[in-house]
């Protein structure tokens, strides 16, 4: 064995201890080392403290060759040395990335230091990260202050619940499309994200509307208070394009189906001529009294200015807002409201003989919301759920499937959401 000099054997008391350059902090003093048990774990604190030196005081290639050192002793070291590693470099914006990442994808217990607090991790590395560590460490990265829509994404794509709340819940955190949609997916099974989703900035009417069908009853109202929205600039744009389309025999579908939407009148009148009822009063009475049959429900439709599929929607859903929805953009009055509850086989009174409370908060729904913003609602369900339904994607709908907006549109991912929802 050879022999060391005693001098060499402690570590020389002479020697400086290292400073922060700007504030003169001593960022760690000089202790001996007392036995080879701590050798590694001071040697890693010297090697943290190294990398920590100001840019001022170490050039790129040290810092980085000292990095190269810690990786390598990190790799057997125990769980204190390397969390003791991660709080020291947790915070330093030149902190070597190699070892950012081997520290990220370390326990939870080291790890979570790094995810939830380095600010020298890229997109990329936290992407990387994401793909091959737990979902415990996934939900760290998901609480961190600031998170790109590309992260987000690859966050999302796992489908872990908690993640995903917490994504929800992280104003930090910017969702694209993608992650939207897939959320929107999802929420049709887990009803807590549907509140959740309702509260991000970044969800459009696409989404609210369509996430309506299957939103508790607080949400819905929620969702009608922000998306029923009057259509005055909308009408006010195209009000002349009506007597266009209509000088052209109204051939051009797609231009049919928009303007339709923008439309002031709901009513159908031509519908109303060639019925065999009397108008949409009377076809209500008619299903008041004996229920309703399917020719009801397409007289009803059509008189009502939408297509037979948004109509048996409306009259076939649960919650009972969307009957309020239909009654108070077609001009019909609130006795009209209670008939069509009685049609859809609904109990007009509780045990108590009392009007229940199901059919009081449908009446409140249709006092609040006005005939303009009604027809607002009722024309945008009228037309994502039914202006896109073509052979593929009734195939899509049939199969579970939800098409790709940019093959088939906004409308149909709505219709195959909604249609392909199975319900209880």
């Amino acid at each position: 064995m050879v022999s060391m000099p005693a001098q060499s054997r402690k570590m020389r008391s002479d020697l400086p201890p290292l400073k922060d350059a700007e504030s003169g902090t001593i960022l760690q003093e000089v202790a001996p080392i007392s036995d080879e048990g701590n050798t590694r774990r001071q040697l890693a604190k010297r090697l943290a403290d190294v990398i920590c030196i100001p840019a001022s005081q170490l050039t790129p290639q040290e810092r980085h060759m000292a990095g190269d050192v810690l990786v390598e002793l990190l790799r057997d070291a125990d769980i204190d040395v390397r969390e003791s590693v991660a709080k020291r470099l947790v915070m330093l914006n030149e902190a070597p990335r190699t070892i950012l990442v081997i520290l990220a994808k370390d326990d939870i217990r080291v790890a979570k230091h790094i995810l939830e607090n380095s600010l020298s991790l890229s997109d990329s590395d936290l992407i990387q990260v994401a793909q091959k560590v737990s979902g415990e460490h996934r939900k760290v990265i998901a609480q961190r202050r600031k998170l790109s829509d590309s992260v987000v994404d690859a966050l999302v794509q796992f489908l872990e619940e908690d993640v995903v709340e917490t994504l929800l819940k992280n104003n930090g955190a910017e969702f694209s499309e993608t992650a939207l949609q897939r959320i929107l997916t999802m929420s049709r099974n887990y009803a807590p994200y549907v509140s959740l989703l309702n509260r991000r900035e970044e969800l459009r009417p696409s989404h609210g509307l369509t996430m309506f069908w299957w939103a508790d009853r607080s949400t819905r109202r929620r969702i009608l208070h922000r998306f029923a929205v009057t259509r005055a600039v909308l009408q006010e744009s195209c009000n002349d394009l009506f007597a266009d389309a209509a000088k052209e025999g109204w051939q051009d579908a797609g231009v049919r189906k928009a303007l339709q939407f923008v439309e002031r009148r709901q009513r159908n009148r031509a519908a109303i001529a060639r019925s065999d009822y009397e108008g949409l009063e009377a076809a209500i009475e008619i299903a008041s009294a004996h229920g309703l049959t399917k020719t009801l429900i397409e007289e009803i439709s059509y008189m009502s200015g939408i297509k037979p599929a948004t109509g048996a929607q409306i009259l076939t859903d649960m919650g009972g807002e969307a009957l309020a929805v239909l009654c108070k953009s077609t001009g019909l009055k609130r006795d009209m409201l209670e008939k069509l509850w009685r049609a859809v086989y609904r109990p007009p009174e509780d045990e108590m003989e009392q009007e229940h409370p199901h059919l009081t908060r449908v009446i409140e729904a249709y006092d609040v919301i006005s005939t303009d913003k009604a027809q607002t609602v009722l024309r945008y369900w009228n037309w994502s759920l039914t202006s896109s339904l073509n052979e593929d994607v009734l195939r899509y709908i049939k199969n579970g499937v939800i098409p790709r907006e940019e093959e088939h549109g906004a409308a149909a991912i709505t219709a195959a959401l909604v249609f392909g929802h199975r319900k209880g």
